[in-house]
């Protein structure tokens, strides 16, 4: 994935419905880049020689299980780690935001810091316009390039609808110049 536009294509008829556009666990291990799994098993193998061989080989023989299981288990923090800042590089791409400064800020802001505030502060998925295929930042309720609208919004408060809604949850007007019954 080297552009947001790869992941949705450029068909008027497009709506991203599916699990695939949405995201789903399996799909977004699927985004990570193959560097950044070979670098993730890379260090997976490194920490498991440095572990079993030239520290701990001599001294594990007596050990309970649980101890010879935690060495063992161990280098998938690191590796999961090498993943994690695999995810935030492809991730923040794709929303269009700035890939390079957030992996830099996962890498070097220790103890997980990092990771954890690009995914408190990342911005939306962005929207493909249904007319021309454009990205459209999440949150926009019209296309800036061609004008069509994306996300519906109320004509009184001019507040964002969410679909299926029948009044604005904001101001009580109905939506789409119908009047509702009851109420």
């Amino acid at each position: 994935m080297n552009t947001p536009n790869e992941r949705f294509p450029r068909d008027a008829q497009y709506v991203p419905t599916s699990p695939v556009a949405i995201g789903g666990f399996w799909e977004n291990l699927e985004m990570i880049r193959p560097v950044a799994w070979v670098v993730a098993l890379i260090v997976f193998i490194g920490l498991e020689c440095i572990f079993w061989f030239a520290m701990i080989h001599e001294k594990m023989h007596g050990a309970p299980l649980i101890a010879k299981a935690a060495v063992t288990l161990i280098p998938l923090i690191p590796a999961g780690y090498v993943l994690l800042v695999g995810y935030v590089y492809v991730d923040s791409k794709r929303r269009g935001m700035r890939y390079v400064m957030w992996t830099l800020l996962a890498i070097f802001i220790n103890n997980f810091i990092g990771i954890i505030l690009y995914f408190l502060l990342r911005d939306p998925l962005p929207t493909p316009c249904p007319q021309c295929g454009h990205q459209a930042r999440g949150g926009f309720s019209f296309c800036p390039k061609c004008g069509t609208e994306i996300l519906r919004a109320c004509n009184t408060c001019h507040k964002k609808l969410e679909i299926g809604w029948v009044r604005c949850a904001y101001c009580g007007a109905p939506v789409g110049g119908q009047e509702v019954k009851g109420g």
